[in-house]
């Protein structure tokens, strides 16, 4: 199939490659021309504006917007609003709120173009494992982006499907379901993260208690210096708790015992608080999740050692930065 993308940021760009390695075809745009540039010299065709780009995509189109959620997302899809025909795609790849897709997808039907929001999980290291995707919209519309979406999911591997699932939906077997009507898919995706940042904090947590056993205020009989980075590599194999948060955790120890580089000042990207509001919404209990991102807000005026776990964790999965921390 042919996509055009518009973002070409730390998922974007590596979204493109992984489709144009396995027989799509793509037409990108970015504001940083730079991007452009790396992208067409790997096979794509570039454009100098989103006008260029559709005009070299053939119909119905398909576009991804790639894009922090926010205001850049939504002044995009309402630009290609006024620009795209009926029957042709949108899509929302980025961490966008549920109910703005539910919104956008009513005002685009109006217009006969449909929409699909698709939670994209995979970070910076999609290219290589692929991109477990939860995706929200029509189903025929959904069914049209199938080959898209199969080669963008990391496929079956070495992962055996769950005993019992004869008959049901191949697709989650390769990493990605469609999750129902429009919103659906963010919103799981929310979800998603929200888990995510409680896992996190449990082994920053876990890592922190570890590293303050050595403490002088405990008796001297029942102080221990424990060696995290051999902790974490046991940890690894056969415990129940290995994962791919562990894996990156394992990895930064590894490079330094102490996580010098990490001041511990822990940003959150949106999907948590929402999760929270969901949860209110809903009157469902979120102790830990609602926990894990109080412990966010907290790590900005006061940092601990789990803090720069955190740090290092979501600088492996999805190269972020630490913005730099105020007193």
């Amino acid at each position: 199939m042919q996509i055009g993308m518009i973002g070409l940021g730390r998922m974007g760009g590596n979204i493109v490659r992984r489709l144009m390695r396995n027989g799509h075809t793509a037409a990108v745009y970015d504001r940083d021309q730079r991007a452009v540039s790396a992208l067409v010299t790997d096979g794509a065709v570039g454009a100098s504006d989103i006008e260029d780009l559709l005009r070299k995509l053939e119909t119905p189109r398909v576009v991804w917007v790639m894009l922090p959620a926010g205001p850049i997302t939504e002044s995009t899809i309402e630009t290609l609003s006024g620009l795209l025909s009926s029957g042709d795609v949108v899509i929302d790849g980025g961490n966008t709120f549920w109910k703005d897709d539910i919104r956008r997808a009513r005002w685009l039907k109006q217009r006969g173009v449909h929409y699909v929001d698709v939670g994209t999980s995979g970070g910076v290291w999609g290219l290589e494992r692929g991109y477990c995707m939860m995706v929200g919209g029509e189903k025929e519309t959904v069914k049209r982006l199938d080959p898209i979406f199969a080669t963008l999911a990391p496929g079956e591997a070495e992962i055996p499907p769950t005993a019992g699932r004869e008959g049901r939906d191949p697709r989650p077997e390769r990493g990605y379901l469609h999750a129902g009507p429009s919103g659906a898919g963010h919103f799981v995706k929310m979800i998603h993260n929200g888990i995510e940042y409680g896992l996190m904090q449990a082994y920053a947590e876990g890592f922190d208690i570890l590293k303050n056993a050595g403490s002088e205020a405990l008796p001297k009989e029942e102080r221990f210096n424990f060696d995290l980075t051999d902790i974490a590599e046991t940890w690894r194999r056969g415990s129940v708790i290995t994962s791919w948060l562990l894996d990156l955790t394992a990895s930064a120890l590894t490079r330094d015992a102490d996580l010098g580089d990490y001041t511990g000042y822990v940003e959150d990207s949106g999907e948590g608080r929402w999760t929270i509001m969901a949860a209110v919404d809903e009157a469902v209990p979120a102790d830990v999740l609602s926990a894990a991102l109080y412990a966010r807000f907290r790590s900005r005026r006061d940092h601990t050692f789990g803090e720069k776990i955190l740090s290092a964790m979501r600088q492996g999965f999805g190269g972020h930065v630490e913005p730099k921390a105020g007193p």
